[in-house]
């Protein structure tokens, strides 16, 4: 037996409406992917300064003897230190590695000789292996593999160059963007919640809501100013090894600085940072002196032990209150998301989700 059911025009057309408002909203996110991640990554960014600029602006009060505030001054030179430090990194590093690999190269038929007897006694490997002429073997998979590479280099020429233009705008976006947050962002802030907290009803539902982003804000702050103490003296500790390495091995001392700003810049990778950052470094060690590289691999290892369960839950202070395992969820599902860039992000993200968890009672309170 059939059954009419009955509706007015104003349930019918809050019932298509919903899903189609929803479904409107999940196309927008998708077509506006990039450029989202863009401006998230700027407000991350502009979050992270935030200790400096802080830092920066005491300094400004401090010694010209004022109470004015220069936040515009102290957010514009925080921001000039962060890139004018970054780029230096990044310069002393490359010619480094290039110059390394460049003489691994060199003096690769050399090392070769040394460690395996020459062809004659790779031959002599591969015979005890049951292969006749591991010799012809290797040439053919190494004259394999170049064909394919070169064929994969000529296919993505052009593509290869339209990406790295892509890269290259988007980093100057962020840096633009970044900037602009950290001159108009506070401004911008307390301009919403006047607008929004106006009425005499909104304004305790404005004021959990204040809170709340607030201390979502000084999560990510706090996370990023602690994770990059850390990262600073690892990188120091990589340094004093390597060059205390450059005494007694064919380590050239000069490397130890650029050696110690890899295992920085790496650090600031949550989790999986710290093993690319000193098996890079042991790699590049190991072009000079495979002593060398094993020496720096075991005490590095160890005193990554003593990092991790001593220096860094001293330094972070356990600031986010998260157990381990829900770290590590996070990481995984950034990276799988978004890479490395949501690796990076994604410990952050997920202290703002407990901040949310933390305050729910009172938000469900304040709407009531």
């Amino acid at each position: 037996m059939s059954k009419i059911i009955e509706t007015d025009l104003k349930t019918f057309v809050k019932f298509w409406l919903v899903p189609l408002g929803i479904g409107l909203v999940l196309l927008f996110v998708y077509s506006a992917m990039t450029g989202l991640i863009v401006v998230g990554l700027s407000i991350f960014l502009a979050l992270a300064l935030k200790p400096l600029v802080r830092t920066v602006n005491n300094f400004f009060i401090k010694h010209f003897g004022t109470e004015k505030k220069h936040q515009t001054a102290s957010a514009v030179l925080a921001y000039l230190i962060v890139v004018i430090v970054i780029g230096g990194i990044l310069a002393i590093i490359g010619p480094v590695v290039v110059n390394e690999t460049s003489k691994f190269v060199q003096n690769f038929p050399e090392t070769f000789e040394n460690t395996f007897g020459g062809w004659d006694g790779i031959n002599e490997i591969g015979r005890n292996l049951g292969i006749d002429d591991l010799h012809a073997e290797i040439i053919k998979a190494v004259n394999d593999l170049s064909n394919n590479l070169l064929g994969v280099l000529g296919n993505n020429l052009v593509s290869s160059v339209s990406s790295v233009a892509d890269v290259v705008m988007k980093v100057v976006l962020v840096l633009v963007l970044t900037l602009l947050f950290l001159l108009e962002g506070p401004s911008i802030m307390e301009a919403f919640w006047r607008a929004i907290g106006s009425a005499e009803e909104d304004r305790k539902p404005v004021a959990v809501a204040k809170r709340v982003v607030s201390r979502m804000a000084n999560v990510v702050s706090t996370y990023v100013s602690h994770q990059a103490i850390v990262a600073m003296i690892d990188g120091v500790a990589s340094a004093l090894i390597v060059f205390c390495l450059s005494l007694f091995t064919a380590v050239p001392s000069g490397i130890a600085v650029p050696m110690g700003l890899i295992t920085m810049l790496f650090y600031l990778i949550p989790m999986f940072g710290q093993f690319i950052g000193g098996t890079l470094v042991t790699l590049l060690l190991l072009f000079s002196s495979p002593i060398a590289a094993v020496i720096f691999a075991v005490i590095y290892i160890i005193y990554a032990q003593i990092e991790n369960n001593v220096i860094a839950p001293k330094i972070q202070g356990n600031a986010l209150n998260l157990p381990a395992v829900v770290i590590l969820v996070a990481i995984v599902i950034g990276m799988y998301m978004f890479g490395l860039l949501g690796a990076i992000v994604a410990v952050p993200i997920a202290g703002c989700i407990r901040v949310l968890m933390d305050e729910y009672p009172n938000i469900r309170t304040a709407r009531e």
